[in-house]
């Protein structure tokens, strides 16, 4: 029985990919709808915690797939509702990437202690 290595970068990781992308368009979202950057930045954390925890190879890829998708939302946002973000929403939805890399990298190394923990190293 294979049993799957962590952080491995087979066909499974697609539904990761799919999972940071929903969490981008999500906080992308919250952002348009609340307007605070604390809590647009937590959400980031947050996301990129898990998903860094969930695949700890390569973290840097969650914060830019989840990252991504908050200018994007904020692009649609504009381009679809009456809702207009202004432009320092616009700025500092770039700023999200921040609290990513720490979330990322902290959920990476969280699922190495948790692994060598279980070792018993």
């Amino acid at each position: 029985m294979k049993t799957p290595e962590a952080g491995s970068s087979t066909g499974d990781d697609a539904w990761f990919y799919l999972l940071a992308a929903l969490c981008g368009i999500g906080t992308g979202w919250a952002d348009v709808a609340i307007d605070d950057l604390l809590f647009t930045a937590l959400l980031v954390l947050a996301a990129c915690m898990l998903l860094g925890l969930l695949r700890p190879r390569w973290p840097w890829r969650w914060v830019v797939v989840v990252g991504m998708f908050i200018p994007l939302t904020e692009l649609a946002a504009y381009v679809i509702q009456t809702v207009k973000p202004t432009r320092a929403q616009v700025y500092g939805s770039f700023l999200a990437f921040l609290p990513g890399i720490a979330g990322a990298y902290g959920g990476s190394l969280m699922r190495g202690v948790i692994d060598n923990l279980r070792q018993g190293k």
